[in-house]
């Protein structure tokens, strides 16, 4: 059945503001759900983690439920589930704690088209070891990620390759399991950015070969919380640095201090949320999930299609990235203008935009934009509409119009 944007758009109160969201790659807006879930966990009683009563039993019961739901999102499972702040402080976590291990000599192959919560965590990691950096180029004309570049940079050294699953900047989409099955040939752990793809189709962290995967639910219409997921016995191999009282079981003893049990709850909501993009899907979440998510995918992507055919069709601006396989999301500069200017001007129309580099630090310093203020980033959601595409475009028309 068609994609409902409709029913869709109503379940995003903020969206009756009028603004068009073309900024989800920095964050979505909250779905009605998952502002219910947090404002009625927090009016009522819960305490820490405790058996010893109501409240207390309350707080474990919103940890299962948001493991649970994380992981039926990712085709993860719960006991491998690992919660947290941020895909940042959950990176370094993992980067702290894998380093241990590794020895002067060892090597890293790190990607210059990845968000860079997934390169400098690997490269101090790196420094602090002894361990070599190697670099996964993308192609500066298409912004490909070639995977055959894996066989030559992978070698009985390497202990590690971290890449994304979506650019951040550009939205190409790498073959990772390629890229996976290169990394585990030659023995390396692979540790995969799933923050930008998660929300754009389902996932299935095994079919990409992820050792690691990590995912943030302000991504996807949910609070700012993340997770990073494992097979439960690669969690019992590592050792965190953590107090002495706190648990030692797994995954908990990843989980530094005591979790806001009000934005779990809005983890699972938003889960749940997605689970219902498509009204017609059956079965358990997992399958609801999956077939919500490929909807939303082919929505998104037809929008993205006139997105891009409208932004080629405009003279004066340049567009970067054009790779075969991708998430809805493009960067641009309007010649002559700072991306700044550009998003601000924008912005002034009520189109938002996000400029700069968006921490995807590496991939414009290649490019030879960081310096000069970066590029402009319209990014697509499932609750965009073509009539927000066409008043992107229409704006972009008004502020490139020779002045009379």
């Amino acid at each position: 059945m068609p994609f409902d944007i409709t029913r869709v758009r109503a379940a995003y109160p903020a969206l009756a503001e009028g603004f068009a969201h073309f900024d989800g790659a920095g964050g979505t807006q909250v779905a009605a759900g998952v502002a219910d879930a947090v404002a009625e966990t927090m009016r009522g009683a819960v305490a820490n983690r405790s058996t010893a009563y109501p409240p207390g039993r309350r707080a474990i019961e919103l940890v299962a439920a948001a493991r649970h739901a994380v992981a039926d999102l990712l085709g993860a499972v719960p006991e491998g589930v690992v919660l947290g702040a941020s895909a940042t402080a959950l990176t370094y976590t993992v980067a702290r704690t894998l380093s241990r291990d590794w020895r002067a000599g060892d090597e890293v192959v790190l990607s210059r088209l990845d968000h860079d919560a997934n390169v400098r965590p690997w490269v101090q990691a790196a420094e602090a070891t002894g361990a070599v950096v190697r670099w996964a180029e993308f192609d500066p004309e298409t912004g490909e990620l070639p995977a055959a570049q894996y066989a030559g940079l992978v070698g009985p050294r390497t202990r590690l390759v971290a890449v994304t699953a979506g650019s951040n900047a550009i939205g190409t989409a790498p073959d990772l399991p390629a890229i996976a099955a290169a990394a585990h040939a030659a023995g390396a752990l692979v540790y995969v950015d799933g923050v930008h793809a998660t929300p754009h189709g389902p996932t299935d962290v095994a079919a990409l070969g992820a050792d690691f995967y990590v995912t943030s639910a302000y991504k996807w219409s949910g609070p700012h919380l993340a997770a990073v997921v494992a097979d439960p016995a690669r969690w019992e191999g590592l050792r965190p640095a953590k107090l002495l009282p706190s648990p030692d079981s797994v995954p908990d003893r990843f989980e530094a201090g005591t979790p806001s049990f009000p934005l779990l709850a809005g983890v699972r909501a938003a889960v749940d949320h997605l689970a219902g993009l498509d009204p017609a899907a059956t079965g358990d979440r997992r399958a609801r999930l999956l077939a919500g998510l490929a909807a939303a995918r082919a929505y998104e992507l037809d929008l993205f299609d006139r997105l891009l055919a409208g932004l080629a069709a405009r003279p004066g601006l340049t567009v970067y990235g054009a790779a075969a396989r991708r998430c809805p999301t493009v960067s641009f500069r309007v010649d002559g203008q700072p991306p700044a200017r550009t998003a601000a001007l924008l912005g002034q129309q009520g189109v938002c935009v996000s400029s700069g580099d968006y921490y995807a630090y590496e991939y414009f310093q290649r490019m030879g934009l960081r310096d000069s203020g970066g590029a402009v980033r319209a990014s697509l959601y499932h609750y965009n509409t073509a009539e927000e595409v066409d008043r992107l475009l229409a704006a972009l028309d008004r502020i490139t119009a020779p002045v009379a």
